[in-house]
């Protein structure tokens, strides 16, 4: 069934608001199954998964009318006096949404609320080591009364998910690594199916000497650590000029010392377990490399071993050096790695000679100097004196470059991905009979054309009324 063929946009809207109200009822079951899967502490489990779905669920459905409201463009020169331009947005059809371990509520929702507002069916497959999370997905939208048969949420392992690119749907966007994220890539190339691929990421940080250091600290820990780390926007290399580096590194350190974990401390954990063991290897490797070419572990370092459970302590590293693992590859834990530079250069140098680029931030004093750093970033976005928080920020679109990913989601892009924008072009005097485009070619038509042509672009007065 599809959504545009039955439903206005404000029908839809209704689902989603509907919707709305079922995961504030249904937030602590939500939660409950979000924990018991990944481990992750339950601050993050709220803002994350329920926060994030509620705002995202809010602002779709009163936004993408608006997003897709047919649009009348301007042809230039002679065009303009001739034609009329409408684009209208489509939908695709059936979108496939395939879902990570990391945030397996949120990061199902959010695209799929967008496609099903742009008037799409959906079909969304959840990680194998988190799948009761992402079919909750389906489970409260029935709930809600969504029509069979336009949102399904299918289980299975990686294999499912090749399946499922390779069915014949319409649109794919794909949130995981850069390896999977290739396979898909060359599914949907096989197929000429659009696709978004949002992959890794291994963020900087730079921390400039007239930065609120207080601030920039606070935001080291929680850009680190949110999640246990397992964010891909997650802040994974932080440079800091020189004049302010002791300074910087002391209070982060302190902070760091604070910092609650395990199950004990209820609501008041502040990083939770590795959602994932495979992942927990990928940690231990990067941090023994390290340690074993010369870096250092002020905070942490190692699994936390007063818990049972896959628990990786919150980790501070100084002496990293750029070519190490844990500065090259994602990392995906919760580990701030310190790197003194001499200035503001080096910092932008360090931080785009990576094969990522997803996010960043800078933190300065001076709006205008950090905003002209940003722009220096080769990387997808950038946040100034905060931490990564472009995905939550429906209005803008979110995306990589580089091994980072493909295209864009949120936003009005994000959305209108999820469409053809098809144009019309109406001609503004199509009811007489001769057509100025049409046979037979003339002598005399081409002579015309030329000195048409003349006019238009060597002639003053055509070139002025062309502006």
């Amino acid at each position: 069934m599809e959504v545009d063929g039955a439903l206005s946009f404000e029908q839809r809207g209704d689902y989603m608001q509907k919707m709305l109200q079922v995961v504030l009822d249904k937030q602590d079951h939500i939660v409950d199954t979000v924990v018991k899967e990944t481990g992750k502490a339950l601050g993050d489990a709220y803002s994350m998964e329920i926060f994030a779905a509620c705002d995202s669920l809010q602002f779709y459905s009163k936004n993408v009318k608006k997003m897709l409201k047919p649009e009348k463009i301007k042809g230039h020169g002679v065009l303009g006096l001739t034609k009329k331009i409408k684009i209208i947005y489509k939908p695709r059809g059936v979108a496939a949404i395939i879902v990570p371990w990391n945030g397996p509520f949120i990061l199902g929702i959010n695209p799929a609320v967008q496609a099903m507002m742009a008037g799409n069916t959906v079909v969304i497959k959840g990680s194998e080591v988190t799948p009761y999370s992402t079919k909750l997905i389906a489970d409260l939208f029935a709930e809600a009364g969504l029509p069979e048969g336009v949102l399904q949420v299918l289980m299975g392992d990686g294999e499912t998910g090749a399946d499922l690119v390779a069915s014949g749907v319409d649109k794919v966007s794909f949130t995981g690594s850069v390896a999977t994220g290739r396979k898909v890539a060359e599914s949907c190339g096989r197929q000429l199916v659009p696709c978004t691929l949002e992959l890794g990421g291994n963020d900087a940080m730079i921390v400039c000497n007239d930065a609120n250091i207080t601030r920039a600290a606070a935001g080291a820990l929680i850009g680190s650590c949110m999640n246990s780390g397992h964010y891909c926007c997650g802040t994974e290399r932080i440079y800091v000029e020189e004049e302010v580096y002791d300074e910087f590194l002391a209070k982060v350190t302190e902070l760091a010392k604070e910092l609650k974990q395990g199950p004990q401390h209820g609501m008041e954990e502040d990083v939770g377990a590795v959602f994932w063991d495979r992942q927990m290897t990928i940690i231990e490797d990067h941090v023994a490399d390290a340690l074993a070419n010369g870096a250092k572990a002020v905070v942490g370092g190692k699994r936390n071993e007063a818990l049972a459970g896959l628990y990786f302590e919150p980790t501070v590293m100084i002496d990293v050096k750029h070519e190490m693992k844990i500065m090259q590859e994602e990392t995906f834990g919760p580990i701030l790695c310190i790197q003194k530079v001499k200035n503001v250069e080096e910092a932008i140098t360090l931080a785009n000679d990576s094969p990522y680029g997803l996010n960043g931030n800078v933190w300065s004093k001076d709006s205008n100097k950090a905003f002209d750093i940003a722009q220096r970033i080769d990387t997808g976005s950038v946040c100034l004196n905060d931490m990564a928080v472009t995905y939550g920020t429906a209005e803008a679109p979110f995306g990589g470059v580089k091994s980072s990913g493909v295209g864009q989601v949120n936003g009005e892009a994000g959305v209108r991905g999820y469409c053809h924008a098809m144009p019309i072009v109406i001609d503004r005097f199509g009811k007489g009979d001769n057509l100025a485009a049409g046979y037979p070619h003339t002598a005399k038509k081409i002579e015309g054309m030329k000195k048409f042509m003349n006019f238009l672009w060597r002639n003053p007065i055509g070139r002025f009324l062309l502006g």
